[in-house]
């Protein structure tokens, strides 16, 4: 039964890292990109939870992810910032 619940969480673990990687590079998208890195961030925080006692064979998938993530939230937040200000204060 044990081995199981392994298989079951190191399944998940693996599914986290591809949801990362995929929501990841969606979080490249301009203007629409910031839900899809926050999904990223949290399917990575899902999979890093389950990396502290298990192997992922995934674990490239969920980093590229990660960086991904973290690049398209940082520079379509401030294009975003950007163009809001723009629009609101420069009629």
């Amino acid at each position: 039964m044990n081995h199981d619940n392994q298989a079951i969480a190191k399944i998940r673990m693996m599914n986290d890292s591809l949801v990362c990687l995929v929501f990841g590079l969606l979080a490249l998208l301009p203007f629409i990109g910031v839900p899809f890195a926050l999904v990223a961030f949290w399917s990575s925080y899902s999979a890093r939870k389950r990396e502290q006692t298990l192997w992922n064979p995934a674990k490239p998938h969920r980093q590229i992810g990660l960086v991904c993530a973290a690049f398209g939230a940082l520079i379509w937040c401030l294009v975003d910032t950007v163009w809001i200000y723009h629009a609101v204060f420069e009629m």
